[in-house]
C-alpha cells in the first residue's frame, strides 16, 4: 500500500487513538493537577502523533526520522506520566494496564517504522 497521508500510517491512527483515551481518563484526575501532572500527560500524547504529522509534511526521509524519532521519545515521556498516575491512584489498574499494553504495542510499531526509515537513508 502507498502511504499518501500520514492518516495512512498505522502509527499515526493508535497515537491519535491512544489520545482521545488519555484526554478522557485524565480529565478525572484532581483539580489540582490541572497545571501539571494532566496538562504534561496530554501534551506528550498529543506530541506522538502531532511529529509524525510534521515528519510527514517534511521534505526528506532523514527529517521524517527525525520527528518519528520525537514521537518515540514523547512516547516514553507517556509511559512514564502512566506509570506515575497509577502509583498514585489517579487511574484505575485495567485503564493503566490497557495503555501501558497499547503504548508497548505503539513503540514497537514505531521501532519497526525507524527501522525501514533507516534503510532508505
Amino acid at each position: 500500500m502507498q502511504i499518501k497521508s500520514f492518516q495512512d500510517l498505522n502509527i499515526w491512527k493508535e497515537a491519535h487513538e491512544l489520545t482521545l483515551k488519555v484526554y478522557k481518563i485524565s480529565g478525572n484526575f484532581p483539580k489540582a493537577e490541572a497545571y501539571g501532572l494532566t496538562s504534561q500527560l496530554q501534551r506528550a500524547a498529543v506530541s506522538i502523533p502531532a511529529n509524525i504529522v510534521e515528519g510527514m509534511g517534511r521534505n526528506t526521509t532523514k527529517e521524517l526520522l527525525s520527528f518519528t524519532y520525537n514521537a518515540r521519545g514523547s512516547l516514553m515521556e507517556v509511559i512514564y506520566y502512566l506509570i506515575l498516575c497509577k502509583d498514585l491512584n489517579y487511574i484505575k489498574r485495567q485503564d493503566f494496564e490497557e495503555l501501558f499494553f497499547r503504548y508497548n504495542g505503539l513503540a514497537r510499531g514505531i521501532n519497526s517504522f525507524i527501522s525501514k526509515l533507516k534503510i532508505k537513508t
